[in-house]
Formats: structure tokens, sequence, C-alpha cells
């Protein structure tokens, strides 16, 4: 190793140690090409200095500011997980921007020149006009140990991406979902195939809901805990073909999401909902616990499929052994009567629409 990269090695090793107060250092957070940021400095022009792979240290202590990030391989880390973003009252930067737009932190890349290989590591975003996290035209962004609470529309949000890994985030008190993906946020269009997008063991409370997929498929949404929203997990089709769907949605525990939140122009009330497939096809529902979601909304109940707001039909999907009790009005609905090749089986329930959907 060169003297000059044993000397940052070692300025960067004590600097994290006395903000830990001699706690452990994070394996990632001490190589060479680190670029650390404290209390006062700019976060934004250490990620315009790093070079793709490089990582951004950032310690503990409250940065106002947004981020927008258009280079490959970078790693955003908070250090001990006390490292918060807001937004800054006087930030004036150009409309476009991450700031201007209202998002903490962006990862931005184009149709034609994808962002790939970025990772979001133990931050707080709060209090955001819209998002906490924004993503668009990405592949394999990664979001770890993030807590995305209290912003205006979305706490982690991608659209035009593959490969997304988002795992043991936070999100809570969002406007809408906790975690949002989506094909466009802006047009209409076939589903874009996130070629195996991962949305594990997260918890999602207090947000609209919990997880929505809008118009994507391929995808797993596995082991995440969601209560106190109004639904736990939208699924979301249209009439475009490919439909969205061929995910997965497993091992989740859904819990008592019976916050009130009324119609928007896209969609009707939601309380009480726990999973809700509309314009979906060959999704698998299977394994979860689904508890106590109570509401008197059209969308309420445990597991339902419910026909698009645009007509798209629910056809093929399969809802198995999965324990779902105590939702009103129903633990299991099928609403979508012209949808075709939908199957229960196996679902330890009380009550079905029509009857006769639960394991006896």
């Amino acid at each position: 190793m060169r003297k000059k990269h044993i000397t940052c090695l070692a300025g960067i090793t004590v600097a994290l140690t006395t903000a830990l107060g001699g706690a452990a250092i994070p394996s990632a957070a001490a190589g060479p090409d680190d670029h650390v940021v404290r209390p006062g400095g700019s976060i934004q022009s250490a990620v315009d200095a790093a070079e793709p792979g490089d990582t951004v240290v950032i310690l503990p202590g409250t940065y106002h500011e947004s981020v927008r990030i258009t280079k490959p391989g970078l790693t955003l880390l908070g250090v001990g997980g006390g490292a918060v973003i807001m937004p800054s009252a006087t930030d004036t930067k150009a409309a476009g921007s991450c700031a201007a737009a209202g998002n903490g932190i962006c990862v931005v890349g184009t149709k034609g020149h994808t962002v790939d290989g970025v990772s979001i590591r133990s931050l707080t975003l709060s209090g955001f006009g819209k998002s906490g996290i924004w993503a668009s035209w990405t592949d394999e962004l990664s979001v770890r140990r993030v807590t995305a609470r209290s912003n205006g529309t979305w706490g982690i949000a991608q659209e035009h991406s593959t490969r997304g890994d988002f795992r043991r985030n936070v999100a809570t008190g969002n406007g809408d979902a906790g975690i949002f993906v989506a094909n466009s946020v802006s047009e209409e269009g076939g589903a874009t195939d996130t070629q195996g997008t991962k949305i594990l063991d997260n918890s999602l409370s207090g947000n609209r809901i919990g997880v929505t997929a809008r118009r994507v498929r391929n995808l797993l949404i596995d082991g995440n805990n969601m209560t106190g929203n109004c639904s736990g997990v939208f699924v979301v089709g249209d009439e475009s073909k490919p439909a969205a769907g061929a995910m997965t949605v497993s091992n989740n525990r859904i819990v008592e999401n019976n916050k009130y939140c009324a119609a928007t122009p896209r969609l009707s009330a939601i309380q009480g909902s726990g999973i809700v497939l509309t314009g979906s096809e060959r999704t698998v529902v299977r394994s979860n616990v689904i508890r106590g979601n109570v509401g008197s909304t059209p969308l309420s109940g445990g597991i339902l499929l419910f026909k698009s707001f645009v007509g798209a039909l629910n056809t093929d999907n399969t809802i198995s052994r999965n324990f779902v009790r105590d939702n009103q009005p129903a633990d299991l609905a099928d609403r979508d009567t012209s949808g075709t090749g939908n199957t229960f089986d196996s679902n330890t329930c009380g009550t079905s629409v029509p009857a006769g959907m639960c394991a006896e």
C-alpha cells in the first residue's frame, strides 16, 4: 500500500472511531477511496468529487440538502445510523434538480445510459416534499438499513429500473407508499420487467400503502412487516401489455393496516386492506400472515382480487397457504368476477367472498 493511502486510511479510521465513541468501524468505511463528510460539510460536494467505486462516508449529524447521484458504483454510507438528511430551506438549485423536485437522494440515469451499482446504507431521509429516495433508470440499486420517514409522497421509490434490492429499511409516515416500484410515474405503458427486484425484510408502518408495485413484473416481496398503513401490499396493473404481475408476495406479516386514507383522483378510499391485486397476472401470494385488517371501503379485507379501475382483469394468480384471519369484511375476496384462472388453495381463513374458499 502506498504511503499516502496508509495516511488517508489512518485519518479516516481516527475520525470514525472518534465519531462512534470508540465503537467498531464498518469495514466499508475504511478504504483509501473514501470521502468523509462531517456535520457542516456537503454530501453533494463529496459525491461530485468521488469516482465510480468510491464510498462517501457520512458522519453522524443532520445535513440540510438534497443529493443527486449520476455516477455508477458509488456508495453512500452513514456511520452508526446517526446521519440524517433533511430539506434545506435555502436550496435554490435549478428546476429539475433533486431538491427542486422535492426529493432527498436522487439516483438518476437515462434510457440509454442507466446508473448501475449504487448503494445507499444506514441513512435517515426525513421531511422531503416528495420522496426520501428517488431512482430512475438504474440497475442494481441497493438500499439497506435506511429510514425514510414523513416524506410527502414515497419513502423509497424507483421507476424504469431493474434488479433493485431494498432490504431491512424502515419507511414510516410517508404520504403514499413506503416502498414504491413502477414502470413510470408519468406515462402509461406495458409493465417493466424488473429482472428480479427484491423488497425484503423491511418495516413499513403509517404510510398510505406499505408496498406498491405498479405496472411491473418479475419481483419478490418477502419477509416484510406491515402495520398501521391504509393497505399492506398493492399490485396495480392496467390494460397495457405486458401485464403487471409474474411476481411473488410471500412470508410477509400484514397486520392491522386500519388507517383511513381518503379517495384520490386515481384511487378510491382505502382502509383495512391486506393484499390487493388489481389487473395482475400470474402473481403468487403465498405463506403470508394477514390479520385484523378491518374497513368498510370496496378495497377492505385480507386478500382481495379487484378489477382495476381501467377495467383490466386478474388472471392466473395463485393464492395459497396464507394464514388470513379476523379481517373484515372478509378474509379472502374475489371481487373480480370476470377474471379467469385465479386459484385459492389451502388458505387458513374464517370468511370468504364467495363462500367456500377457506380450507377446512
